[in-house]
């Protein structure tokens, strides 16, 4: 199957979540970043969703990261979502923790993405 849209989230592995805190972060930055999509280029939502809705989870090391990606993101006009975590239970709140970026085209996504190694 052919893709052209995506959606990439970074997780911080710095921070040393648990598998099912990452992954509860991981699904806050994927929704977040549709919601985004869906309200400011909902064509780009609704045909990822129409694809399947690729996914893909990259590593980063830091916080600094995090911001570095959001900027890339936001001058090539790309949606995107910060999470920063509530602290219920592993993290101190606000701890910034992912980012969903896209769903945006594949080629878009990647000019911001396609460095980073899979989590």
């Amino acid at each position: 199957m052919s893709f052209s849209y995506k959606q990439v989230i970074a997780v911080r592995t710095d921070l040393k979540m648990s598998k099912g805190k990452t992954a509860v972060q991981v699904a806050h930055g994927s929704i977040s970043s549709y919601l985004k999509a869906r309200k400011y280029y909902p064509d780009w939502a609704d045909r990822w969703v129409a694809e399947g809705q690729k996914k893909v989870t990259v590593k980063i090391k830091s916080e600094e990261e995090i911001h570095v990606l959001a900027e890339k993101a936001r001058r090539l006009d790309i949606p995107f979502a910060v999470i920063n975590d509530a602290g219920l239970t592993q993290l101190a709140p606000g701890t910034t923790t992912v980012i969903g970026i896209g769903p945006s085209l594949e080629q878009n996504i990647d000019k911001v993405t396609k460095e980073l190694p899979l989590l």
